[in-house]
């Protein structure tokens, strides 16, 4: 079976984290959270994998797909 990766929206992000809309976007440009995927025309959302290593390990996190 292959490995399905969830997307979960910003309301879910906030929760998890405990973030700021304006912070998490913030951390965003500085390339310490991760960057939203297009999930639809009008829709982004977040690979929860990615969420879960900042979760895991906030300050040492640096968004890989900014760095390309």
């Amino acid at each position: 079976m292959p490995n399905l990766e969830r997307i979960i929206r910003l309301k879910t992000v906030l929760a998890r984290t405990g973030l700021s809309r304006s912070t998490v976007y913030r951390k965003i440009a500085e390339g310490t959270f991760p960057h939203q995927v297009k999930i639809s025309v009008h829709g982004t959302g977040w690979r929860e994998s990615a969420v879960n290593r900042w979760i895991d390990d906030p300050v040492a996190f640096r968004d890989e797909s900014a760095a390309r």
